[in-house]
């Protein structure tokens, strides 16, 4: 039954698919002393899900098998590189450039689990998550061997890198367990290194709250002062860690994402971000991540890229949205605008 699962998610066209057993992921100890340690920041949610992340025949119960699927979002270079920024344009992580995933991912994972439960018969239970359950999937994709957790802290395939998402089957069908993956980073310390705020402290720990791609997208209030200088003209997420890696050499396109992609999210103008309105938002970002950061989060990342990119130019726009009803948005115009006055003067 396994190989006849394998073989319908490979003609759906996921990139990888893996099972292992709905045992309680053996990161389960380190996860809650991260929680406890407050290094997940404001994601408060985490917290409130923690007993069923730990354990997932509270999700489903009765729970036998987990199916991890892999969704390359990788994209061979077409001209579309990230390279030079004279015109004020903000630096988008890569699974960002495309729809949003949910939606793009949501109908070929059903499809694959209405097979599942049309295989197992009468009484099979199964539910699918592509980044939105409770549940650990990073840890249960190492045990399934789908990859292996890098020293960022992020799943490294030896087939796809690290550009890659995970979707989740859990079933009450009973399927043979794959072999899990053994970690490859061997002395490497790229990532860490490349990391511009030091978020990863020590190989394997991350501390969301200096992550960029936290400060920027999860994180709802003000940038603390001390990382936004390292920002730089990164409006939504950051992929320096996850870029660093070797093992993007072997990285190849994916077929579920390769049409989702969306050229106008690659280099977006800043000045254009920070004029943007409410409708302005939702015409320009519906159905994209950005979503998720809403018009005050972006527009906020926005003033901050301009405040350590920006030359003169760009300062009656800072200054329009300065007048912005939201103190939030405010602060943040006023930042760019002192830190572009102390480099080019105020004359």
């Amino acid at each position: 039954m396994k190989e006849l699962v394998q073989a319908r998610a490979e003609d759906l066209g996921f990139d990888a698919c893996r099972v292992t057993d709905a045992r309680r992921p053996e990161h389960a100890a380190a996860f809650r002393q991260w929680l406890a340690e407050g290094k997940h920041g404001g994601m408060a949610y985490l917290e409130r899900t923690l007993e069923r992340r730990l354990n997932p025949e509270i999700v489903l119960p009765g729970a036998r098998s987990i199916l991890l699927l892999a969704i390359s979002y990788h994209r061979k270079e077409r001209g579309d590189a990230i390279g030079p920024n004279p015109e004020a344009r903000g630096v988008v992580a890569r699974y960002a450039r495309h729809r949003d995933y949910h939606v793009v991912l949501g109908p070929p994972l059903a499809a694959l689990r209405r097979f599942v439960d049309d295989l197992g018969g009468a009484g099979t239970r199964s539910l699918e998550y592509i980044d939105t359950g409770p549940i650990l999937e990073r840890d249960l994709a190492q045990r399934a061997g789908v990859g292996f957790v890098g020293k960022h802290t992020n799943l490294i395939s030896r087939e796809l890198g690290n550009w890659f998402f995970l979707g989740a089957i859990l079933t009450t069908l009973p399927l043979q367990p794959d072999e899990g993956a053994v970690n490859r980073c061997g002395t490497c310390t790229r990532c860490l290194t490349a990391c511009p705020t030091q978020a990863i402290t020590e190989p394997f720990r991350l501390d969301a709250r200096r992550c960029i791609s936290y400060l920027t997208i999860e994180h709802r209030g003000s940038i603390p002062l001390e990382f936004r200088s390292a920002i730089g003209d990164r409006i939504f997420g950051c992929d320096d860690c996850l870029a660093a890696c070797p093992w993007n050499r072997f990285a190849r396109e994916g077929r579920l994402m390769r049409e989702a992609y969306l050229p106008e999210l690659n280099q977006p103008s800043l000045v254009g971000l920070v004029e943007m309105d409410d409708a302005g938002f939702r015409a320009r970002f519906r159905g994209t991540p950005f979503e998720r950061a809403k018009r005050r989060g972006l527009v906020r990342n926005a003033a901050v890229a301009l405040g350590n990119i920006g030359d003169r130019a760009v300062l009656g726009a800072l200054e329009r949205v300065g007048r912005d009803p939201d103190p939030l948005i405010v602060e943040h115009a006023q930042w760019a605008i002192e830190r572009i006055e102390s480099r080019h003067g105020t004359s």
